[in-house]
């Protein structure tokens, strides 16, 4: 009962996060300036991306290759998905003209309300509460993605109404969600089957499982290139204001 909840949750939120982020990029595309073709490659070529990035984490982690290595020599395929993706995200921003227009032109509101669906971690609470997912790691990812997820509003509405702690509100949630990622990358390991596993020993992670594997080899890239975008924002934000003191 619980793997089917888990693969039809899963596959909400894999349509879900990359229209959110596709919407995101129409709205600063329109603020940019972009023309009509320039707008249709700009939406086209993340949501091109993002399909075949899920199509590929989706099939892989199905035939179990995203699993942790049983060894400290194998190759980590997770980690690659993980960096690999924030790592493409980030580069089609950057290294691209249309790219970095659309960079300059989103606001900050728009890209740190983006971490507002991370409570969607509170599956792993509810994988605890059935017993499928070990506790170990299920507590620290599950409560601090909701965390992470309510921060990311905070500041959201924090900007919304121009108050005074705005910018610090987007750093703890930047911070918070950071760490979020590193408490689970690492619980998830050490809790999973693998060179690393030393806790769970009885009742191992599912994490590395398809369909729960597609959050660190889907969902977090996504969100942690939101999080490097919000930090490159705050950074630009923190030299203006220098420049003009």
């Amino acid at each position: 009962m619980f793997s089917t909840f888990l693969e039809f949750y899963v596959r909400a939120f894999a349509t879900l996060l990359p229209v959110l982020a596709v919407a995101a990029i129409a709205v600063a595309a329109h603020r940019a300036g972009l023309t009509r073709a320039s707008t249709v490659v700009a939406l086209a070529v993340p949501g091109l991306v993002l399909g075949l990035w899920y199509a590929l984490a989706a099939r892989l982690g199905e035939l179990g290759i995203l699993a942790p290595p049983e060894t400290a020599s194998g190759v980590p395929y997770i980690l690659f998905f993980l960096f690999g993706g924030t790592a493409l995200l980030v580069l089609l921003a950057l290294a691209t003209a249309t790219g970095r227009k659309l960079l300059a032109a989103a606001d900050q509101r728009e890209i740190i309300v983006f971490q507002a669906p991370r409570v969607m971690g509170v599956v792993f609470l509810i994988g605890w509460a059935v017993g499928d997912i070990p506790w170990q790691f299920a507590l620290p990812a599950g409560l601090g993605d909701i965390w992470a997820g309510i921060a990311g509003w905070q500041a959201f509405r924090a900007l919304e109404a121009g108050r005074a702690d705005a910018t610090a509100l987007v750093w703890r949630a930047n911070i918070i969600g950071l760490l979020d990622f590193t408490v689970a990358v690492l619980t998830g390991l050490m809790t999973s089957v693998g060179f690393l596993h030393v806790m769970a020993l009885e009742n191992p992670n599912i994490i590395n499982e398809f369909p729960l594997v597609l959050f660190p080899a889907f969902f977090v890239p996504i969100f942690l290139a939101a999080h490097v975008f919000s930090i490159m924002k705050l950074r630009s934000q923190a030299r203006l204001a220098s420049a003009g003191a």
